[in-house]
Protein backbone atom coordinates (compact mmCIF):
# COMPACT_ATOMS: atom_id res chain seq x y z
CA UNK A 1 0.00 0.00 0.00
CA UNK A 2 1.35 3.19 -0.83
CA UNK A 3 1.93 6.12 1.94
CA UNK A 4 0.09 9.20 2.13
CA UNK A 5 3.19 12.02 1.86
CA UNK A 6 3.17 14.55 5.33
CA UNK A 7 4.07 17.75 3.71
CA UNK A 8 7.09 19.24 6.32
CA UNK A 9 6.59 23.38 6.49
CA UNK A 10 9.75 23.85 8.33
CA UNK A 11 10.13 27.35 10.75
CA UNK A 12 13.22 27.45 11.82
CA UNK A 13 14.03 30.06 10.85
CA UNK A 14 11.12 32.30 11.25
CA UNK A 15 9.71 30.94 14.66
CA UNK A 16 12.69 29.41 15.77
CA UNK A 17 14.77 32.64 14.94
CA UNK A 18 12.30 34.42 16.96
CA UNK A 19 13.83 33.12 20.53
CA UNK A 20 16.42 35.00 22.42
CA UNK A 21 19.66 34.90 22.03
CA UNK A 22 18.96 33.06 18.04
CA UNK A 23 19.02 35.80 15.79
CA UNK A 24 21.13 34.83 12.97
CA UNK A 25 22.39 36.88 10.00
CA UNK A 26 21.29 36.73 6.26
CA UNK A 27 24.65 34.70 5.48
CA UNK A 28 24.18 31.84 8.38
CA UNK A 29 20.01 31.48 7.06
CA UNK A 30 21.45 31.01 3.68
CA UNK A 31 23.44 28.30 4.75
CA UNK A 32 20.73 26.46 7.20
CA UNK A 33 18.39 27.11 4.36
CA UNK A 34 20.45 25.09 1.90
CA UNK A 35 20.35 22.19 4.07
CA UNK A 36 17.26 22.74 4.82
CA UNK A 37 16.53 22.48 0.76
CA UNK A 38 19.08 19.23 0.83
CA UNK A 39 17.36 17.54 4.03
CA UNK A 40 13.95 17.26 1.77
CA UNK A 41 11.63 20.24 3.56
CA UNK A 42 8.84 20.62 1.57
CA UNK A 43 8.73 24.10 2.60
CA UNK A 44 10.78 26.69 4.26
CA UNK A 45 9.46 29.73 6.14
CA UNK A 46 12.08 32.21 5.88
CA UNK A 47 10.95 34.49 7.99
CA UNK A 48 8.88 37.58 8.00
CA UNK A 49 9.77 39.93 5.69
CA UNK A 50 7.76 43.42 7.11
CA UNK A 51 9.87 42.94 10.65
CA UNK A 52 12.88 44.77 9.38
CA UNK A 53 14.66 45.36 6.66
CA UNK A 54 17.29 42.07 7.83
CA UNK A 55 14.93 40.12 7.63
CA UNK A 56 12.93 41.46 4.08
CA UNK A 57 16.78 40.47 2.55
CA UNK A 58 16.95 37.34 4.38
CA UNK A 59 13.62 35.93 2.70
CA UNK A 60 14.70 37.55 -0.35
CA UNK A 61 18.25 35.74 -0.70
CA UNK A 62 17.00 32.62 0.39
CA UNK A 63 14.13 33.02 -2.29
CA UNK A 64 16.75 33.20 -4.86
CA UNK A 65 18.60 30.37 -3.11
CA UNK A 66 16.11 27.53 -3.15
CA UNK A 67 15.86 25.03 -6.07
CA UNK A 68 13.22 22.57 -4.47
CA UNK A 69 11.33 23.53 -1.55
CA UNK A 70 8.50 26.15 -1.61
CA UNK A 71 9.89 29.35 0.44
CA UNK A 72 7.38 31.12 2.56
CA UNK A 73 7.12 34.51 4.26
CA UNK A 74 4.94 35.50 7.31
CA UNK A 75 2.59 38.20 7.29
CA UNK A 76 -0.43 40.09 9.25
CA UNK A 77 -3.64 40.10 7.79
CA UNK A 78 -2.37 43.88 7.16
CA UNK A 79 -1.92 45.14 3.68
CA UNK A 80 1.57 46.33 3.77
CA UNK A 81 2.84 43.07 5.39
CA UNK A 82 1.70 41.67 2.08
CA UNK A 83 2.48 43.19 -0.16
CA UNK A 84 6.16 43.54 0.94
CA UNK A 85 6.03 39.59 1.41
CA UNK A 86 4.86 39.58 -2.12
CA UNK A 87 8.11 41.46 -2.91
CA UNK A 88 10.57 39.52 -1.04
CA UNK A 89 9.45 36.35 -2.65
CA UNK A 90 9.41 37.76 -6.08
CA UNK A 91 12.89 35.50 -6.96
CA UNK A 92 10.95 32.16 -5.45
CA UNK A 93 10.53 29.25 -7.93
CA UNK A 94 7.63 27.96 -5.41
CA UNK A 95 6.44 31.51 -3.49
CA UNK A 96 4.04 30.85 -0.79
CA UNK A 97 2.74 34.31 1.33
CA UNK A 98 1.11 33.19 5.05
CA UNK A 99 -1.26 35.26 6.32
CA UNK A 100 -3.80 35.12 9.00
CA UNK A 101 -5.40 36.34 11.87
CA UNK A 102 -6.29 35.71 15.74
CA UNK A 103 -9.73 33.34 15.88
CA UNK A 104 -9.95 32.27 19.42
CA UNK A 105 -12.30 34.59 21.53
CA UNK A 106 -8.93 35.62 23.69
CA UNK A 107 -7.88 36.78 20.93
CA UNK A 108 -10.34 38.83 19.27
CA UNK A 109 -11.55 40.84 22.14
CA UNK A 110 -8.38 41.41 23.96
CA UNK A 111 -6.29 41.79 20.86
CA UNK A 112 -7.86 42.80 18.10
CA UNK A 113 -10.93 44.41 20.40
CA UNK A 114 -13.19 42.99 17.49
CA UNK A 115 -16.09 40.99 16.61
CA UNK A 116 -16.10 37.98 15.05
CA UNK A 117 -17.74 38.90 12.03
CA UNK A 118 -15.27 41.43 11.49
CA UNK A 119 -12.18 39.29 12.22
CA UNK A 120 -14.01 37.02 8.93
CA UNK A 121 -13.86 39.96 7.06
CA UNK A 122 -10.57 40.71 7.78
CA UNK A 123 -9.41 37.21 7.31
CA UNK A 124 -10.85 36.94 3.94
CA UNK A 125 -9.32 40.32 2.71
CA UNK A 126 -6.27 39.50 3.61
CA UNK A 127 -6.50 36.20 2.07
CA UNK A 128 -7.51 37.64 -1.19
CA UNK A 129 -5.37 40.46 -1.16
CA UNK A 130 -1.86 37.65 -0.79
CA UNK A 131 -3.89 35.35 -4.01
CA UNK A 132 -3.27 38.46 -6.40
CA UNK A 133 0.55 38.15 -5.72
CA UNK A 134 0.55 34.57 -5.44
CA UNK A 135 -1.50 31.63 -6.24
CA UNK A 136 -0.15 29.47 -2.93
CA UNK A 137 -1.91 31.06 0.05
CA UNK A 138 -1.19 29.29 3.78
CA UNK A 139 -4.07 31.02 5.87
CA UNK A 140 -3.49 30.74 9.78
CA UNK A 141 -6.29 31.11 12.36
CA UNK A 142 -3.67 31.72 15.44
CA UNK A 143 -4.93 30.34 18.80
CA UNK A 144 -7.24 27.81 16.70
CA UNK A 145 -6.38 25.48 19.68
CA UNK A 146 -8.48 27.57 22.09
CA UNK A 147 -10.95 28.65 19.26
CA UNK A 148 -14.53 27.23 19.24
CA UNK A 149 -14.95 24.81 16.18
CA UNK A 150 -17.90 26.00 14.89
CA UNK A 151 -16.72 29.53 14.86
CA UNK A 152 -13.25 28.05 12.98
CA UNK A 153 -14.97 26.29 10.44
CA UNK A 154 -16.85 29.42 9.37
CA UNK A 155 -13.54 31.38 9.56
CA UNK A 156 -11.76 28.21 7.41
CA UNK A 157 -14.84 28.12 4.92
CA UNK A 158 -14.82 31.63 4.06
CA UNK A 159 -11.07 31.55 3.66
CA UNK A 160 -11.01 28.71 1.44
CA UNK A 161 -13.81 30.87 -0.99
CA UNK A 162 -11.15 33.99 -0.94
CA UNK A 163 -8.22 31.84 -2.48
CA UNK A 164 -6.61 29.73 0.52
CA UNK A 165 -4.63 26.76 -0.45
CA UNK A 166 -3.45 25.79 3.08
CA UNK A 167 -5.06 26.28 6.12
CA UNK A 168 -2.88 26.34 9.66
CA UNK A 169 -4.48 25.17 12.59
CA UNK A 170 -2.12 26.25 15.23
CA UNK A 171 -2.19 25.37 19.04
CA UNK A 172 -0.48 28.59 19.52
CA UNK A 173 -0.32 28.21 23.58
CA UNK A 174 0.61 23.95 23.66
CA UNK A 175 -2.54 23.69 25.49
CA UNK A 176 -4.46 21.01 23.70
CA UNK A 177 -4.28 17.36 24.41
CA UNK A 178 -3.93 15.05 21.36
CA UNK A 179 -6.99 14.07 21.79
CA UNK A 180 -8.73 17.18 21.67
CA UNK A 181 -6.59 18.46 18.44
CA UNK A 182 -7.14 15.25 16.68
CA UNK A 183 -11.18 16.04 17.18
CA UNK A 184 -10.63 19.32 15.91
CA UNK A 185 -8.81 18.52 12.55
CA UNK A 186 -11.91 15.88 12.41
CA UNK A 187 -14.41 17.83 12.93
CA UNK A 188 -13.18 20.56 10.35
CA UNK A 189 -12.53 17.65 7.86
CA UNK A 190 -16.40 16.53 8.31
CA UNK A 191 -17.57 20.13 8.72
CA UNK A 192 -15.81 22.75 6.53
CA UNK A 193 -17.40 22.92 2.61
CA UNK A 194 -13.97 23.06 0.24
CA UNK A 195 -11.62 21.23 2.87
CA UNK A 196 -11.04 18.30 0.63
CA UNK A 197 -9.41 21.20 -2.29
CA UNK A 198 -7.14 22.19 0.65
CA UNK A 199 -3.93 21.29 3.02
CA UNK A 200 -4.55 21.25 6.75
CA UNK A 201 -1.99 22.19 8.27
CA UNK A 202 -0.66 21.28 11.98
CA UNK A 203 1.56 24.32 13.68
CA UNK A 204 1.69 23.18 17.59
CA UNK A 205 3.45 24.58 20.72
CA UNK A 206 5.30 22.36 23.06
CA UNK A 207 4.48 24.11 26.29
CA UNK A 208 3.45 21.32 27.89
CA UNK A 209 5.53 18.98 25.98
CA UNK A 210 2.79 17.53 23.61
CA UNK A 211 4.10 19.62 20.81
CA UNK A 212 4.93 16.31 18.84
CA UNK A 213 1.84 14.05 20.26
CA UNK A 214 -0.59 16.62 18.93
CA UNK A 215 1.47 16.62 15.23
CA UNK A 216 1.17 12.92 15.26
CA UNK A 217 -2.92 12.95 16.57
CA UNK A 218 -2.92 15.83 13.59
CA UNK A 219 -1.85 13.96 10.63
CA UNK A 220 -3.69 11.04 11.71
CA UNK A 221 -7.21 12.61 11.96
CA UNK A 222 -6.72 14.47 8.38
CA UNK A 223 -4.15 16.90 8.64
CA UNK A 224 -1.35 16.27 5.47
CA UNK A 225 0.92 19.63 6.86
CA UNK A 226 3.10 19.65 9.87
CA UNK A 227 4.92 22.83 10.69
CA UNK A 228 8.30 22.40 12.97
CA UNK A 229 11.79 23.13 13.53
CA UNK A 230 14.67 21.61 13.71
CA UNK A 231 15.71 20.78 17.54
CA UNK A 232 11.94 22.17 18.11
CA UNK A 233 13.47 25.20 19.03
CA UNK A 234 10.82 28.43 19.32
CA UNK A 235 8.77 30.52 21.09
CA UNK A 236 8.65 29.73 24.66
CA UNK A 237 8.99 25.91 25.49
CA UNK A 238 9.16 25.51 21.31
CA UNK A 239 7.59 24.47 18.61
CA UNK A 240 7.09 20.98 17.09
CA UNK A 241 10.28 19.21 17.06
CA UNK A 242 11.08 18.06 12.72
CA UNK A 243 13.13 15.23 14.04
CA UNK A 244 10.60 13.67 15.77
CA UNK A 245 7.44 13.52 13.84
CA UNK A 246 9.57 12.74 10.43
CA UNK A 247 11.18 9.38 12.64
CA UNK A 248 7.65 8.86 14.47
CA UNK A 249 6.12 8.42 10.89
CA UNK A 250 9.05 6.25 9.75
CA UNK A 251 9.14 3.59 12.79
CA UNK A 252 5.47 3.52 12.21
CA UNK A 253 4.54 2.79 8.37
CA UNK A 254 0.95 1.32 9.18
CA UNK A 255 -0.07 4.60 9.66
CA UNK A 256 0.55 4.74 6.34
CA UNK A 257 1.95 7.96 6.07
CA UNK A 258 5.66 9.52 5.52
CA UNK A 259 7.93 12.39 4.50
CA UNK A 260 10.31 13.30 1.95
CA UNK A 261 12.64 13.56 4.15
CA UNK A 262 16.62 12.19 4.02
CA UNK A 263 16.70 11.11 7.73
CA UNK A 264 20.59 10.45 7.40
CA UNK A 265 20.95 13.68 7.12
CA UNK A 266 19.20 15.00 10.20
CA UNK A 267 21.77 14.37 13.42
CA UNK A 268 24.14 16.90 11.28
CA UNK A 269 21.98 19.02 10.33
CA UNK A 270 20.71 19.64 14.10
CA UNK A 271 24.22 19.90 14.99
CA UNK A 272 24.68 22.96 12.07
CA UNK A 273 21.41 24.78 13.72
CA UNK A 274 22.85 24.57 17.39
CA UNK A 275 26.03 25.91 16.20
CA UNK A 276 24.75 28.51 14.27
CA UNK A 277 22.01 29.15 16.80
CA UNK A 278 24.23 29.17 19.82
CA UNK A 279 21.66 26.61 21.45
CA UNK A 280 22.83 23.85 22.49
CA UNK A 281 20.55 20.24 22.27
CA UNK A 282 19.58 18.72 25.78
CA UNK A 283 21.61 15.63 26.06
CA UNK A 284 18.42 13.60 26.32
CA UNK A 285 16.69 15.44 23.08
CA UNK A 286 15.01 12.19 21.55
CA UNK A 287 16.65 11.02 17.95
CA UNK A 288 19.40 13.81 18.16
CA UNK A 289 20.56 14.18 21.48
CA UNK A 290 23.93 13.01 22.45
CA UNK A 291 22.50 10.54 24.53
CA UNK A 292 19.73 9.30 22.24
CA UNK A 293 21.83 6.01 21.56
CA UNK A 294 23.88 6.00 24.35
CA UNK A 295 23.32 3.46 27.07
CA UNK A 296 24.77 2.78 30.57
CA UNK A 297 23.07 0.39 32.39
CA UNK A 298 24.20 -3.09 32.56
CA UNK A 299 21.27 -4.70 31.79
CA UNK A 300 20.53 -2.47 28.97
CA UNK A 301 23.78 -2.29 27.67
CA UNK A 302 24.21 -6.10 27.35
CA UNK A 303 21.38 -6.66 25.56
CA UNK A 304 21.87 -4.13 23.06
CA UNK A 305 25.79 -5.64 22.56
CA UNK A 306 23.81 -9.42 21.85
CA UNK A 307 21.31 -7.27 19.64
CA UNK A 308 20.54 -4.10 18.72
CA UNK A 309 16.86 -3.78 18.53
CA UNK A 310 16.45 -4.97 22.57
CA UNK A 311 16.93 -1.61 23.71
CA UNK A 312 16.84 0.41 20.50
CA UNK A 313 13.91 0.93 18.23
CA UNK A 314 15.92 3.11 15.49
CA UNK A 315 19.05 2.71 13.89
CA UNK A 316 21.58 5.19 14.85
CA UNK A 317 22.73 5.11 11.14
CA UNK A 318 19.18 6.13 9.75
CA UNK A 319 19.73 9.49 11.44
CA UNK A 320 23.42 10.03 10.81
CA UNK A 321 24.57 8.19 13.82
CA UNK A 322 27.80 6.42 13.54
CA UNK A 323 26.79 3.82 16.10
CA UNK A 324 25.49 3.33 19.06
CA UNK A 325 27.44 4.73 22.14
CA UNK A 326 28.18 1.77 25.42
CA UNK A 327 29.02 3.93 28.36
CA UNK A 328 30.90 3.06 31.33
CA UNK A 329 29.88 3.76 34.35
CA UNK A 330 29.29 1.94 37.75
CA UNK A 331 25.86 0.53 36.48
CA UNK A 332 27.51 -1.09 33.54
CA UNK A 333 28.17 -5.31 33.47
CA UNK A 334 31.20 -7.22 32.50
CA UNK A 335 29.58 -7.08 28.77
CA UNK A 336 29.86 -3.61 28.43
CA UNK A 337 33.90 -3.63 29.97
CA UNK A 338 34.59 -6.48 27.62
CA UNK A 339 33.06 -4.93 24.64
CA UNK A 340 34.96 -1.08 24.96
CA UNK A 341 37.70 -3.01 25.84
CA UNK A 342 37.94 -5.43 22.71
CA UNK A 343 37.18 -1.53 20.70
CA UNK A 344 40.60 -0.31 21.70
CA UNK A 345 42.25 -3.90 21.22
CA UNK A 346 42.04 -6.28 24.27
CA UNK A 347 40.70 -9.61 23.75
CA UNK A 348 39.98 -10.50 26.93
CA UNK A 349 39.76 -14.52 28.75
CA UNK A 350 37.03 -15.23 31.34
CA UNK A 351 39.50 -15.01 33.98
CA UNK A 352 40.90 -11.54 32.88
CA UNK A 353 37.39 -10.14 32.59
CA UNK A 354 37.05 -10.98 36.03
CA UNK A 355 40.30 -9.46 37.50
CA UNK A 356 39.62 -6.40 35.27
CA UNK A 357 35.93 -6.00 36.38
CA UNK A 358 37.50 -5.55 40.14
CA UNK A 359 39.49 -2.58 39.51
CA UNK A 360 36.97 -1.46 37.09
CA UNK A 361 34.27 -0.95 39.20
CA UNK A 362 36.50 0.39 41.57
CA UNK A 363 37.30 3.44 39.60
CA UNK A 364 33.97 3.37 38.30
CA UNK A 365 32.71 4.31 41.66
CA UNK A 366 35.23 7.53 42.22
CA UNK A 367 34.48 8.81 38.64
CA UNK A 368 31.38 9.80 36.76
CA UNK A 369 32.21 7.80 33.45
CA UNK A 370 35.21 5.23 32.81
CA UNK A 371 37.06 6.77 29.85
CA UNK A 372 39.35 4.51 27.43
CA UNK A 373 42.51 5.75 29.10
CA UNK A 374 41.32 4.15 32.15
CA UNK A 375 40.67 0.64 30.98
CA UNK A 376 44.45 0.93 29.68
CA UNK A 377 45.19 1.40 33.11
CA UNK A 378 43.44 -1.30 33.97
CA UNK A 379 44.82 -4.04 31.24
CA UNK A 380 48.35 -2.91 32.98
CA UNK A 381 46.91 -4.27 35.93
CA UNK A 382 45.43 -7.21 34.55
CA UNK A 383 48.48 -8.40 32.45
CA UNK A 384 50.41 -7.95 36.08
CA UNK A 385 48.25 -10.44 37.79
CA UNK A 386 46.65 -12.82 34.46
CA UNK A 387 49.12 -12.92 32.39
CA UNK A 388 49.53 -11.29 28.78
CA UNK A 389 47.02 -10.56 26.48
CA UNK A 390 46.33 -12.34 23.84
Amino acid sequence: MSRDKIQIFDTTLRDGEQVPGCKLATKEKLIIAERLDLLGVNVIEAGFPISSPGDFTSVEEIAKLVKNATVCGLTRAVEKDIEVAAQALKYAKYPRIHTGIGTSASHIKHKFNSTPEKIIERAVKATAYAKSFVEDVEFYAEDAGRTDNEYLARVLEAVIKAGATVLNIPDTTGYCLPDEYGAKMKYLRENVKGIENVILSCHCHNDLGLATANSIAGVQNGARQIECTINGIGERAGNTSLEEVVMVLKQHPYLNLDTTINTQLLYDTSQMVSEKMGMPVQPNKAIVGANAFAHSSGIHQDGVIKNRETYEIIDPADVGVTESAIVLTARSGRAALAYRSKKIGYELTKDQLDIAYTNFLSIADRQKEVQDQDIHKIMETVNIQAGVLA
